[in-house]
């Protein structure tokens, strides 16, 4: 078998050949009549009236039988068999084919539809013309790509090679076009905030941190546009939603990326409740309308769906009771259960971290509310519990697919939970929220009773889509460099 070296080399010297002769092995201009998928549609049409159509699409497979070469050609509509006849064009095209062409290439291709004996539907070619000429094989007629990691560093390849990859971003694709229509048709927004931020906020995570040379100003990869949009919420807007790229730097495993897609929404006049109905309905809307590609559509899944406290969850989970037991029992059963936590963590971050270890026994769609206040410097206070937020996760799968509550709206109960975390950043702590006085100020102007929710957009396709990493559906996940 030839090395990849030979094959390259020699697919060189064919495209100077092919120049010599006057053939551009790269055209600017493709004269494609219809995609495959709608000759495919179409084909008894087409065949019936004899017409010449003009396709294109990259040589999939390749079959020759002396006079007569068999292949198919595949677009991004579907894949057809195409019919190359010695006698039906001229003798030195019907050799450049054989001698010049490769899997992988693209071409043009003009003729008429018709059926073979084996009821596959081909086009009989007339004519050809190369379009682009591929210099490296294709791997799965070649040496094959087994290693996971490898077919998402090459995610081109992965997409040519497994149909079912493909399948899986189209759903996301998808899925995300119907989460704006569902948003758009009850009256929301959609709105830009800056991804590059001078204070940084809307979450407890670590950001990336960068520096604009002009200014020698030190900015951050946002982290959540929450604090932006709060401010657009103070300036009239009523219903807005934006959906774009976050950034933590935090670690990467199948639910994490330090790039991800995240969508917020606020929403004037409303408050946690509300959203929690929202979210049931955005949910029940994404099933309607994939059908069965949805995997939710299989499970039972209840309406409307469970709500489960936040500090009895973890009691009836666990046994610990976090009003009662102290910072020491907490850190004894993370360490049965080989929890990892920072030496100085508090006991509300590390009943958090046991939360997450918890929470992936819920497999149905499940609310838990009323976390703690500690870990929601944003959130209003419990009037009935003044440690608890009127704050609630969305799990479905295992997985924290979204996370709202009812706005903090009192500006100075918001400087006084942003001083608080500021102090847990001088003790060391990475995640806490930095003190930004101009949104104070913004806050100060008026905010009215507002509820908000962000959804992992990535996790959200992982459930829908029925995959277990986010890895399968992000286009070009993170990977360390090899």
């Amino acid at each position: 078998m030839s090395s990849i070296d030979d094959i390259i080399r020699e697919r060189k010297q064919k495209i100077k050949e092919l120049e010599a002769r006057g053939i551009l092995a790269y055209p600017e201009k493709c004269e494609r009549t219809h995609t495959i998928g709608e000759a495919l549609l179409n084909f008894d049409n087409f065949v019936r009236e004899r017409a010449a159509i003009t396709l294109a699409g990259r040589i999939r497979s390749m079959r020759e039988h002396g006079a007569i070469i068999f292949f198919h050609i595949e677009d991004e509509s579907g894949r057809i068999q195409v019919l190359l006849k010695k006698e039906n064009i001229r003798e030195q095209d019907f050799e450049l084919f054989k001698k010049y062409l490769d899997l992988g290439d693209f071409l043009e291709i003009q003729g008429t539809l018709f059926l073979t004996n084996t009821n596959e539907k081909t086009l009989e070619a007339s004519s050809f013309r190369l379009l682009a000429k591929s210099l490296r094989p294709i791997p799965s007629e070649w040496y094959g790509l087994e290693d996971t990691e490898e077919k998402i560093r090459k995610r081109y390849l992965d997409l040519l090679i497994n149909k079912e990859v493909k399948e899986v971003l189209d759903l996301r694709i998808e899925m995300t076009s119907l989460v704006r229509d569902f948003l758009k048709d009850r009256g929301f927004k959609e709105v830009e905030t800056p991804i590059l931020q001078s204070v940084y906020g809307g979450a407890l995570a670590e950001p990336f941190i960068t520096e604009l040379n002009s200014l020698k100003m030190k900015l951050y990869l946002r982290i959540a546009p929450e604090l932006y949009l709060k401010r657009l919420i103070i300036g009239g807007y009523e219903k807005i939603f934006e959906m774009g790229k976050c950034f933590r730097n935090e670690g990467i495993d199948k639910d994490h990326n330090p790039e991800f897609t995240n969508l917020e929404l606020y929403q004037v006049w409303a408050c946690r409740d509300d959203l929690m109905k929202l979210l049931e309905d955005l949910i029940k809307f994404l099933n309607e309308n994939l059908g069965q590609r949805s995997v939710l559509n299989k499970e039972n899944i209840l309406y409307p769906f469970p709500k489960i406290d936040y500090v009895e969850f973890i009691k009836n989970k666990t046994g610990l009771d976090y009003e009662k037991d102290d910072i020491k029992k907490f850190m004894k059963y993370a360490q049965q259960q080989n929890i990892e936590y920072e030496k100085n963590i508090s006991k509300a971050k590390l009943s958090d971290l046991i939360f997450k270890k918890l929470r992936q026994d819920i497999r149905m769609p499940t609310f838990i509310i009323n976390q703690l206040i500690e870990l929601s410097p944003l959130a209003k206070r419990d009037p009935e519990d003044s440690s608890r937020a009127l704050r609630f996760y969305l799990i479905i799968s295992g997985k924290e697919i979204a996370n709202g509550f009812s706005e903090l709206n009192d500006p100075q109960e918001q400087r006084k939970r942003f001083e608080e975390q500021e102090q847990k950043q001088k003790l060391g702590d990475r995640e806490a929220h930095p003190l930004d006085k101009d949104f104070i100020e913004a806050l100060e102007y008026g905010m009215p009773p507002t509820a908000g929710l962000g959804i992992g957009m990535d996790r959200l396709a992982t459930v829908i889509a029925g995959v277990d990493s986010i890895k399968n559906v992000i286009f070009f996940p993170f990977l360390k460099q090899k």
